[in-house]
């Protein structure tokens, strides 16, 4: 373990990627201590992605492509305008809205960023706002991308736990609410103190209507998609596959934004976006197959169960070392490094697969906003053209959301255990 643990801080140190520096170092861990299982590393690897669920991670990424292509975005962010739009600070609340929404379609808290930031970081800042409020607003939350169903790491996390991806998609719809509420509180209050403009409506009663029916098709898509799979109409991945038609009708047929010559170009990101995962995913299960050979969920469950501390002291300790792991770490490999080592303690301690999996991408979510990885914080600073420091300082007070919201999973299990319980049990 030292081996390993040396060479992977050595490779990171020098800036070789994390997919590459797992890979790297996993290499040198079993050419010192098992070169007898050199010839099968590579099958290994094949094996960590062969696998039937993964087939939903590229579906799902392109279908926030399509959905944002299609003009889904800025027709979100108008409807939320007609809700709060006319509160003071009214635009900060219409983006944490069209986060929620938009967070419950794409799966992910980057394309959030992008998709929502693009469109509101600007006009906030044309309207009055500062540019460190404006992007902190757009980052903390995005942070409910990954945490309001469908949530990409939530299925790669079923994935590597062999929990239901439709009991996690449950289990964190509650909390991903609660963070966007609380997040909707401390901007009413920022802009209150510090007058920040209320936004002005003259819409007609015939646009008011018109945009909520053009905003239906949309808005029932994250119930469409998650729904199909908690009522065991569809697995995630063909719900997914479905989600992936339904945008592109609802993108080229009734928004009539999507056009059909750019749908290469979607299906391409889509693809480069999924390769970088899935090679995250099967180098890291060098990681996860040297934890098992070294025994070390084992000696790490049985430690933790003879510790004579509450089980809420040890959770939140856990809670300290997911939070300081996503300030260096990408969501995906600390998903696959951290959930083989910590999963079996947890169930030592009487916690559960989805409570735990609900903990570690709440925890997980804030370290896109935290620098020095913090991947949010960069498309953040790519849009607005701010350094990532200030757009920090500015996201510094919504994150209270996140760890208020973290907080309550520790001490009331049941936020994340009752939909599953109601809906599968």
């Amino acid at each position: 373990m030292a081996v390993l643990l040396f060479t992977l801080l050595i490779f990171l140190f020098l800036g070789l990627p994390i997919a590459y520096s797992l890979g790297i170092s996993g290499f040198c861990y079993f050419w010192v201590h098992h070169p007898e299982l050199l010839s099968i590393l590579s099958p290994r690897l094949f094996a960590g992605m062969d696998s039937y669920a993964m087939i939903a991670l590229p579906l799902f990424i392109l279908m926030g492509l399509i959905m944002n292509a299609g003009g889904i975005t800025a027709l979100l962010i108008d409807f939320s305008a007609l809700f709060i739009g006319r509160l003071r600070g009214g635009l900060g609340a219409v983006n944490i809205l069209a986060s929620m929404i938009f967070g419950g379609i794409s799966g992910s808290s980057v394309s959030d960023t992008a998709s929502v930031g693009a469109v509101l970081i600007p006009e906030m800042i044309k309207k009055g706002y500062t540019p460190q409020f404006a992007s902190g607003i757009t980052v903390a939350s995005s942070t409910m991308g990954m945490i309001i169903p469908p949530s990409v790491p939530m299925i790669i996390y079923a994935l590597v736990a062999e929990e239901s991806v439709g009991k996690l998609f449950l289990g964190s719809l509650i909390p991903g609410v609660m963070i966007g509420v609380l997040m909707l509180v401390i901007t009413l209050s920022i802009s209150y103190k510090k007058s920040y403009p209320r936004q002005e409506m003259t819409l007609s009663r015939e646009k008011k209507i018109s945009t909520v029916q053009r905003s239906i098709p949309a808005l029932i898509m994250p119930v469409f998609v998650v729904g199909s799979v908690v009522g065991g109409v569809a697995t995630a991945t063909e719900s997914a596959g479905i989600g992936v038609l339904y945008a592109m009708i609802v993108g080229g047929l009734v928004l009539r934004k999507l056009k059909l010559k750019d749908l290469s170009i979607h299906f391409k990101n889509a693809i480069m976006t999924s390769a970088n995962v899935m090679i995250i995913i099967a180098l890291s299960k060098l990681y996860i197959w040297i934890l098992a050979l070294e025994h070390v969920p084992q000696v790490m469950a049985g430690f933790v169960s003879g510790l004579d501390l509450p089980v809420f002291i040890i959770l939140v300790f856990v809670n300290f070392i997911i939070l300081a792991t996503g300030t260096f770490v990408d969501v995906s490999p600390a998903i696959l490094l951290l959930t083989p080592v910590f999963l079996p303690c947890m169930q030592a301690l009487g916690v559960s697969k989805i409570q735990f999996g609900v903990m570690l991408i709440t925890g997980l979510a804030v370290g896109l906003v935290t620098p020095p990885v913090g991947m949010c914080l960069n498309v953040a600073s790519a849009i607005c053209d701010q350094p990532i420091g200030k757009i920090f300082k500015g996201a510094a007070p919504f994150l209270l959301a996140n760890l208020t919201c973290l907080l309550a999973i520790i001490l009331i299990p049941e936020l994340t255990l009752w939909l599953p319980t109601l809906f599968y049990d």
